[in-house]
């Protein structure tokens, strides 16, 4: 049957039109099977096996020397676990044996009294100095780089030339005995003196780290806001207490929380001072949980030691970031 404006008969007489011809699309589709995937999917697909590639280095080494280490350490604290031996599950003996202790608790009170006596010093200080330095002085900018010196010297090398000065016949005790009437004591050997140095070289090397956030703070204070409120009568302890610190309180909460972790965490300064001592005058929660663990070779016992040292960290920075709502102004609030 002939076609007639390029229509086809079909056998019941009806005519269909070609749909080649016209270029209907449904003629075209593939089935499901053949179908390629549209080039803007297989670009992500490429560019996501290119991004795990790059980071496979990085999540191997996190989970083999961090995630799996930490979960093993807990694991370890519920075993009596001596270095060399069996070793036996012995469930929450160890913690509950820590805190039987009057040598561990000896050594909380050690850590509270230096975390109590030095982040406040510290603050205080940092605080004093940047705002110092803030000011139109002549060097502010070598000022910076004196005070922060200590934070980046190792902590070893300075621990031992404080060992120097405060031994018997050092340089400490002849100034005491050169300005002050009698013997001076004994700095690393006797309890309180001894605590008073630790406190002393932590309170030098940590104050420069705060005074460069402090002073970082204050240099991106808004300067129209500082001078309104200098014409309106804000001037000295007033303007530093309703406008300072209120501007720059985001960097004291950082500063805040990072200084209390790192009290809790000292180690370098009484091990190498005092190593603990006289007695365990200066044991913190850090150098006890390395005696433990390396002099004398209880694992589990040492494990317990950390996570407790974890706990503890964990409680005060959630008290922290709870507390802050209170006193901590961010740009973003109204």
């Amino acid at each position: 049957m002939t076609a007639i404006g390029g229509a086809s008969a079909r056998p019941d007489g009806r005519t269909h039109d070609d749909p080649a011809r016209h270029g209907d699309s449904r003629a075209t589709v593939a089935s499901p099977r053949g179908r390629r995937a549209p080039r803007r999917t297989r670009r992500s697909r490429a560019d996501g096996r290119s991004a795990a590639g790059f980071l496979s280095p990085l999540v191997i080494g996190f989970g083999a020397f961090t995630v799996f280490p930490v979960v093993y350490s807990l694991v370890m604290s519920f075993y009596d676990w001596p270095v060399f031996g069996q070793r036996v599950f012995v469930g929450l003996r160890n913690y509950g044996d820590l805190f039987d202790s009057d040598s561990f608790r000896q050594v909380v009170r050690n850590t509270l009294l230096i975390v109590l006596v030095y982040v406040p010093l510290n603050m205080v200080c940092s605080l004093t100095l940047s705002i110092w330095i803030s000011g139109r002085i002549r060097g502010r900018n070598w000022y910076r780089v004196l005070f922060f010196i200590p934070a980046v010297t190792p902590v070893v090398a300075n621990a031992l030339v404080w060992q120097l000065m405060f031994q018997p016949d050092g340089l400490a005790q002849r100034l005491w005995e050169t300005v002050l009437p009698g013997q001076a004591p004994n700095f690393l050997g006797e309890g309180n003196w001894a605590m008073t140095v630790v406190v002393l070289m932590t309170l030098w090397q940590g104050v420069g780290y705060n005074t460069l956030i402090f002073s970082a703070a204050l240099d991106a204070m808004p300067a129209d806001v500082l001078e309104a409120a200098t014409l309106d009568g804000a001037t000295g302890w007033r303007r530093l207490r309703t406008m300072v610190v209120p501007l720059i309180s985001p960097s004291i909460f950082f500063a805040l929380v990072m200084t209390l972790i790192g009290a809790f965490q000292i180690f370098s300064e009484p091990f190498i001072l005092t190593g603990g001592g006289p007695g365990n005058a200066t044991e913190t929660l850090v150098t006890y949980l390395f005696h433990t663990g390396f002099k004398e070779y209880d694992m589990g016992l040492a494990s317990a030691v950390a996570w407790v040292v974890f706990a503890g960290i964990l409680v005060v920075t959630a008290v922290q970031f709870t507390l802050q709502k209170r006193w901590v102004h961010y740009d973003s609030d109204k």
